[in-house]
């Protein structure tokens, strides 16, 4: 039986690469939260959108904000 594929970001749009929602989608946030806690996947998050901020200077921060950060709370 094949592996399921993982719901990692496509870099410089960070759509999934598996279901072309926002990443981070509701699978990899099912992935990114087990076995950490709040403050650990906050933090993990914050790098990820200043790296999506990088590709993608043109976002709003608080749409960058929304999409990695507010769901983490």
């Amino acid at each position: 039986m094949a592996e399921p594929e993982e719901h990692l970001p496509a870099r410089p749009s960070w759509n999934c690469r598996v279901c072309a929602q926002q990443w981070p989608c509701e699978p990899a946030r099912g992935v990114l939260e087990s076995g950490r806690s709040r403050m650990e996947l906050a933090v993990l998050m914050w790098d990820y959108l200043e790296e999506a901020a990088k590709d993608m200077p043109q976002a709003a921060a608080t749409e960058l904000f929304n999409r990695f950060l507010r769901w983490t709370q």
